[in-house]
């Protein structure tokens, strides 16, 4: 069963998603990516979108480490019912509302009122199999959400070609860790929208 690693929820045992219809992010890469976001200040009072959510852990994780407002999205009808069941432990956990689900299309949910944003911070886990001309689109719409100077992180396989990133987006550096791979990439001006929202450690309501 996956668990928060560190911060106030730290050691909270998470429900996982029964069956292979999910791809749980493994523990060694989960602790390199929150090691990478906390070393640089991308958890603390930010904004946090964790798209494609699974069981919600990596959400749950940035809740734990800080971030002030976390959204699961997830199309999923029984993974979605696992990450309303550990945004409330989390919730409870931290003793207020961080955690919160949407259960749709991850492209309808950022297109409405609830997922519009701006997010500081978005980690996306599509599913492999997601590619080309989707995966593409996909990106354009967190491209459209992120605040400016805002970031992305996509986890990918090893086998997978680089991704064609949109206008707004660009790359920093990508990190494989065994057959996954993660894409850290800012948002730059040119494709942000407006708003208050910016970069690392920057207040989000």
């Amino acid at each position: 069963m996956p668990r928060i690693i560190a911060g106030q929820a730290g050691g909270l045992q998470l429900a996982s998603v029964p069956g292979e219809s999910t791809r749980p992010t493994t523990d060694r890469t989960r602790e390199a990516l929150f090691s990478w976001l906390a070393a640089r200040g991308w958890l603390d009072g930010t904004a946090v979108a964790d798209l494609f959510a699974g069981s919600g852990a990596l959400g749950g994780e940035a809740a734990s480490r800080g971030a002030a407002r976390v959204l699961l999205v997830e199309k999923d009808r029984r993974a979605a019912g696992v990450c309303r069941k550990n945004a409330g432990a989390v919730n409870r956990r931290l003793g207020r509302e961080v955690v919160q689900v949407a259960v749709g299309a991850v492209d309808q949910v950022l297109g409405g009122p609830v997922g519009a944003g701006p997010w500081d911070v978005v980690l996306a886990d599509p599913p492999y199999p997601l590619d080309g001309a989707p995966l593409a689109a996909t990106l354009e719409r967190i491209a459209a959400v992120l605040a400016p100077e805002g970031l992305l992180v996509l986890e990918r396989s090893v086998r997978s070609a680089e991704p064609a990133w949109p206008a707004g987006i660009e790359l920093l550096e990508a990190r494989p860790y065994g057959e996954t791979v993660l894409y850290y990439c800012l948002a730059t001006a040119e494709g942000a929208p407006d708003g208050t929202g910016a970069g690392p450690g920057s207040s989000a309501g």
